[in-house]
This record gives structure tokens, sequence and C-alpha cells, in this order.
């Protein structure tokens, strides 16, 4: 494998702008692509690099190349399609995809990859903007044992916590548990939230108790304030929770997993995308609890 100075990153969205931004800060040489290309640039003007036009001219001549799009059909798009970073990717460099997408995907990306002669991660990660911003994500990864050591310096440039689970395919379905776990853990701090305020209690000192105790989670500590305050312009959008919650859904039917409160949370964000709120962070299921009263 190649020894890894120079890396192409494809997809500035929430999470993948401040990600690159992080592979610049620490001296490597970094090549940009974004589908909206002044997003690019604004980036380049932000903290260096090259941008380019496609994935393609992005990936050559790189070590390692990163993806971190919106779905499966993005992710084919930057890698397999005719403009695609593998149509310029060099055996013994590596693949990350970053992407929240099907263990299928991954699968049918490390099959591509082996035949150019291409390590291939599949790397999806948790933490929201606001672990990439400060470096704090945790990235679940699938692949080879080899090409994941070669890999973990630059992943741990943005991370707290980089563990290989397994095989190829296996940091997606690693991700599908978080999500599974995230659904049940907002719908039920949102009817605790519901539950205090109907019953004009003061939200935020029943936080404040109940937090210390085993009712505590991530969730609560960082969305309950918005949550109170009826703001919802924070963190992960709902159209996007969808999106990884069907993936969730599907592959439980495919391994006859029971997955009754997923799919009944996943509704519910249904009910919040017909109100107008497909946009906003996911902890608005409380939106979607008021406005039913």
């Amino acid at each position: 494998m190649r020894t890894i100075s120079t890396v192409a990153f494809i997809g500035l969205g929430v999470m993948g702008y401040s990600m690159a931004g992080h592979l610049v800060r620490q001296g490597l040489t970094t090549r940009v692509y974004n589908r909206t290309a002044s997003k690019a640039e604004t980036w380049v003007n932000e903290y260096g690099g090259s941008a380019h036009p496609t994935p393609q001219e992005a990936a050559k001549g790189a070590d390692l190349v990163l993806v971190c799009v919106g779905n499966d059909d993005d992710v084919r798009e930057v890698t397999t399609g005719s403009e695609g970073v593998l149509q310029s990717m060099e055996s013994g460099s590596v693949l990350i995809d970053h992407t929240t997408a099907s263990a299928d995907l991954a699968l049918e990306l490390d099959a591509a990859c082996r035949e150019q002669g291409i390590g291939f991660i599949d790397a999806p990660v948790s933490g929201g903007q606001q672990g990439a911003e400060n470096g704090a994500l945790t990235i679940m990864c699938g692949g080879e044992k080899a090409h994941f050591e070669h890999v973990y310096p630059v992943l741990d440039l943005y991370a707290r916590a980089v563990t290989l689970m397994g095989a190829a395919s296996s940091g997606q379905l690693t991700k599908m548990v978080n999500q599974i776990c995230i659904a049940g853990l907002v719908q039920g701090l949102a009817e605790g939230l519901h539950f205090a305020e109907q019953a004009g209690l003061d939200q935020q000192q029943v936080i404040d108790v109940i937090a210390k105790g085993a009712a505590g989670s991530w969730q609560m500590e960082n969305r309950h304030k918005t949550m109170i305050a009826d703001e919802y312009e924070h963190g992960f959008a709902v159209n996007w929770m969808r999106k990884d919650l069907d993936i969730c859904l599907t592959q439980a039917r495919r391994l006859d997993a029971t997955l009754p409160v997923t799919a009944l949370v996943d509704q519910f964000y249904a009910d919040v995308q017909r109100i107008g709120g497909g946009r906003w962070d996911t902890s608005s299921l409380l939106k979607r609890l008021r406005k039913i009263d």
C-alpha cells in the first residue's frame, strides 16, 4: 500500500466539510470535489487544498480517497460512475466510504476495488455536525485488517473512536444498529418532555434530575434544551433519518429481525415530514406530539 500523503475528499456536506478540513490542518495534501462547485471553492478559500471539477479528477494521484455523500446512488455516481474516483485511482491506494449506505453497496464497492488492486473500507460515522467539527466522530469500519491499520492514522484525525467491526459491510451493519437505538431513544425523550409539559412540570428541572440517573443519554444531554425551546434546526435532518431507517428495516427483513419500535418511529418521522419538517433535526419528534395536541 502507498504511503498516505495526498488525499481526496468527495462530498463537502454538513459532515464532509469539516472532516476534510481536519486533513488539511494535519498537513495532508487535500484535493476535494463537491457537486455544488461553489461550496468546494468556499472550502478551499477557508482551508487551502484544491477543488476539482469531477470525482475522477480529484482522485487522480491520491493515495487515499474518502467519500461522504447522501445515499447509495450518490455513492455509485462518485465511485463507479463514468467520472467516478475508480476511473483514476491507482493500485495500492485505498477507498473509504463514510456515507451511511446499504450493506449491499459496501460489498459491491469492495468487489469493484479488489478488481483494481485497491483497498476498501466502509466507514459510516456517528456524532453529527458537532462531532465532525470537533474531530470527535465515532467511526465503525468494515474491511480487511491490513487496510484498516493503514488508514487508521488518517481517520483518527477527526474521530474519538475508530473501530474495525469485521469484513466489508460490517461498518454499515453496525451503523444500522446505531440508528435503530437512536430512533427509540429520541422518541422516548420526546414523550418524556411532552408528558412533563402536560403535567405542568418545569421541563428543565426534570431533565436536570433524571439525566443523572438511568434515563440519561447523549440525546438527552445534547438535545433537550432545543427541544424544550421548540427549535429543530440542529443536527441530523429527518429526511436523512428516514433514509437510514429504510436501510435498517430493509436489512431487518432479510435477517428475519423484528424491529417494531424502529418501524413505528419511522412512521412518526413520516408524520413530521407531512407537517413540513423534513429538514428539521431528528429531535422534532416532540414537535409532532405538540401538533397532535
